[in-house]
């Protein structure tokens, strides 16, 4: 079965969050071991990551336009998103959470905005499986589901 225009949309942009803000997080990483404390030093990073990233999907977009035709998002397409954002909430929750928690043992401010960035870049991640698991398998039996 030929995915449908929706799906490649779903791998296209885990792929390009996956390349993009993978590379910032070994990157970002790298200065954090290195002892970089200050925030405004990772601000550069991030902005070239996210054009970056917003490169890769206006990339794969035209080419998954060209070789299919886009179709509008039917009811199937915006239950499975709205399932598989309910379904990796939770990791944005805990990320803010720790974030909290963080701020109330006076963690270092470049640690907590990591610490949420991840939470947030994982979560998105985790929307996009379940987005892949539920176009491939359905929804019945899946995710709590």
């Amino acid at each position: 079965m030929q995915p449908s225009f929706t799906e490649k949309s779903v791998w296209i942009q885990l792929v390009s969050m996956l390349v993009a803000l993978g590379a910032y997080s070994v990157v970002a990483g790298v200065m954090l071991s290195e002892g970089v404390d200050q925030l405004a030093a990772f601000v550069p990073l991030f902005v070239v990551s996210v054009v970056f990233l917003v490169v890769l999907q206006i990339s794969g977009h035209t080419v998954a336009a060209i070789t299919a035709r886009p179709e509008s998002p039917d009811e199937r397409d915006r239950l499975i998103r709205w399932r598989s954002e309910s379904n990796s909430s939770w990791i944005v929750a805990i990320g803010v959470l720790g974030g909290i928690t963080a701020l109330v043992v006076a963690v270092d401010p470049v640690w907590i905005a990591h610490c949420l960035l991840l939470s947030l870049f994982v979560s998105q991640v985790a929307a996009y499986v379940f987005q892949l698991v539920y176009y491939r398998r359905g929804m019945q039996g899946v995710g709590g589901v």
